[in-house]
């Protein structure tokens, strides 16, 4: 039952959601309307097809879709206020985990999102480009750059 599969999705979704938006109240919301959309339109799933792909493209698609909406109507963002990522009880290794992050979101948001499908999200080069309407050669050129910024902004 699709209900089922989609609710051992929700872990990937919500990390996805939580690079994509930043604050974890707005990527709860995002995940939420993604389960619904998904639920109201699973009749246009294909069974045998990859839900993951097709659960992370509603997301993605409706972050973006949101996104334009909310630049109708900008807000200032205040990065101080956002969560750290979890890190063991090792101090060097949250101090770490933090640097990570902001490196993180000084990538421009195209390739901050091809690193985070293919590196963390485990999708292959071409679900990611799929995901991302754009060509493999693409989706990889923006892997990695993403992955050169990060290694001189950690250097």
């Amino acid at each position: 039952m699709i209900k089922d599969e989609i609710v051992a999705l929700l872990p990937d979704l919500r990390a996805f959601a939580r690079f994509m938006c930043r604050e974890r109240e707005a990527a709860d919301d995002l995940v939420q309307n993604t389960v619904v959309a998904a639920l109201d339109k699973q009749k246009q799933f294909t069974p045998g097809t990859n839900l993951k792909a097709w659960m992370f493209t509603i997301m993605r698609n409706r972050f973006y879709s949101d996104l334009r909406t909310q630049r109708r109507r900008p807000a200032a963002v205040d990065t101080d206020s956002v969560a750290p990522l979890a890190a063991v009880d090792n101090p060097e290794a949250a101090i770490a985990m933090k640097e990570l992050s902001s490196a993180l979101w000084q990538l421009s948001a195209q390739a901050r999102e091809a690193l985070i499908l293919v590196g963390a999200s485990g999708f292959s080069y071409e679900e990611a480009s799929r995901l991302c309407g754009c060509t493999v050669g693409t989706l990889k050129v923006r892997v990695s750059r993403a992955r050169k910024q990060l290694a001189r902004r950690l250097a």
